[in-house]
């Protein structure tokens, strides 16, 4: 395999930066890219999607389609993910002509499904939750009749989940049913403290960079982050332990580019992996205000083998998801942003969705404060504040 070699000019340049997926992860990547000059072409099923608005090419196409994604990387100097959920063949196969793609096909190939992650992670003695692997739902029920699995436990379609989609805490054989027939795991059930997430940044030289742990907090029913608090509030050697795990984790993959490691802080105060995400993500929200290099800016560095920035804070920040209000769908209104506006430390992202639906990603606010329990309850006041309706 013979790798292209290019001029490291990427600014003012005609050096082609391509995504796959023009969502929100990408609008924002676009605005660090804009900083720099970069020129992006964006590939995305949606001609409406937040992107489309802002970067130098968009294409419409489906990143699950083989001949799609290959066709649209072969256009691009260097190629990159703004969502997981892409051809993989496509993207093997453009490395081996010579493309630059990161992350890599290998380790999209683990990270693609849940239940081959879940088994890296055992096979590399990376601490995660106990976990079955099976074909299907069938499958699945099968052990439960056999007394191999009991309840409760948490199931997790493989493939294709996001935002809380494609997994549920089971507690009985009732809430098994309406679950797709699909190839799927059965983790046990971890009683947790914290839910936290450390994202790693690593080049191809090898440098590589945490940011601080952040504190995550979930909607009890649509399992989304509500909240990103950073740092976390946890004592230094539970810090440490979560940075170096996910350190070690990021290593183990050989992974380029940002890797977001979720995990449990157990009772025992205990650190173990729930899943990984290969690419910026909504941990790392909070580091656009209060990071020195935020998170869109790192994953550049990163996959152009540029030297990291600065991973620390600057300023205590927590992150507010703002998502579609149950019981609206339609064109979307933002309702109360003056009364948000009117706070000091107070920024909010809006994602450029003009659709609407229950519990659709839409934007986010960040609120920045020296004290991070002043922080908390602004965000707490901006939760409930701000309305993300549709038209009547």
């Amino acid at each position: 395999m013979c790798e292209r070699i290019y001029v490291k000019n990427y600014f003012s340049s005609d050096f082609k930066l391509g995504v796959l997926g023009g969502g929100q992860l990408g609008r924002m990547l676009l605005t660090e890219t804009q900083k720099f000059d970069i020129y992006t072409s964006i590939l995305d099923s949606s001609k409406e999607a937040p992107c489309s608005q802002i970067c130098n090419e968009f294409h419409v196409g489906d990143l699950m389609n083989y001949d799609d994604v290959y066709n649209f990387g072969k256009q691009v100097s260097v190629l990159t993910i703004e969502i997981e959920h892409v051809n993989v063949n496509a993207l093997e196969a453009l490395e081996n002509e010579g493309i630059v793609v990161y992350p890599t096909s290998k380790s999209l190939r683990i990270i693609q499904n849940k239940g081959i992650q879940k088994q890296f992670f055992v096979d590399h003695q990376i601490p995660t939750a106990p976990f079955l692997k099976f074909d299907s739902l069938n499958a699945l029920q099968e052990a439960i009749n056999i007394n191999k699995l009991t309840f409760p436990f948490v199931w997790k379609s493989t493939q294709f989940g996001y935002d809380g989609t494609g997994v549920k805490i089971i507690k009985s054989a009732d809430n098994l049913i309406d679950l797709p027939n699909v190839e799927c795991i059965a983790e046990n059930l971890i009683p947790f403290k914290n839910e936290l997430a450390v994202i790693v940044a690593r080049n191809k030289n090898g440098e590589t960079k945490t940011y601080p742990v952040v504190e995550m907090e979930f909607h009890p029913e649509a399992n989304q982050v509500e909240y990103v608090i950073c740092p976390a509030r946890i004592f230094d050697e539970v810090s440490k332990k979560a940075q170096e795990i996910a350190l070690k984790t990021a290593k183990t993959f050989d992974f380029v580019g940002l890797l977001a490691v979720e995990l449990f802080q157990t009772q025992n105060d205990e650190i173990i992996v729930n899943e990984v995400a290969p690419r910026t993500h909504n941990s790392g929200h909070y580091s656009i205000e209060a990071s020195y290099t935020n998170q869109f800016e790192q994953h550049l560095r990163a996959i152009l083998n540029l030297p990291l920035g600065n991973t620390e804070s600057k300023v205590g920040g927590i992150m507010v998801n703002l998502v579609g209000e149950e019981g609206f769908s339609g064109d979307v209104i933002y309702k109360n942003m003056n009364d948000i506006l009117k706070i000091d430390g107070v920024t909010p992202h809006i994602y450029g969705k003009k659709q609407t639906r229950p519990f659709r990603k839409m934007g986010h606010v960040t609120i920045v404060n020296k004290d991070i329990d002043e922080a908390r309850k602004t965000a707490e006041f901006v939760k409930k504040k701000i309305r993300v309706i549709s038209k009547e």
